[in-house]
């Protein structure tokens, strides 16, 4: 299974790195390894994640690290990596479009 991130992901983890560099920029090395480095593990096991609550699909899961959540939905052949939030904050539905 190949891995594709959609540009509101990107943007996200882009963000939330920027946002813990502000305080500590190796802590923001770290969280961006381990969240490429737990996102790759989904090309094995695709369905570690758990299921989303809000959603309720099995296609559509999450992996969390730390205080934030990797929402991703698993179709044929791909993984793709929809958004990154803080798991304080509601989904914004808007940001689960693969294209977004």
């Amino acid at each position: 299974m190949k891995i594709v991130w959609s540009p509101t992901a990107l943007k996200r983890a882009a963000k939330i790195s920027d946002y813990i560099a502000v305080d500590n920029v190796s802590e923001a090395k770290k969280w961006l390894n381990l969240l490429f480095s737990s996102v790759k593990r989904l090309k094995k096991y695709p369905q570690s994640g758990r299921i989303t609550p809000e959603i309720n699909n099995e296609n559509i899961r999450e992996i969390v690290l730390g205080n934030y959540r990797v929402i991703y939905e698993i179709s044929k052949g791909a993984i793709h990596i929809l958004t990154v939030r803080n798991y304080k904050q509601l989904i914004d539905f808007d940001e689960l479009n693969k294209n977004g």
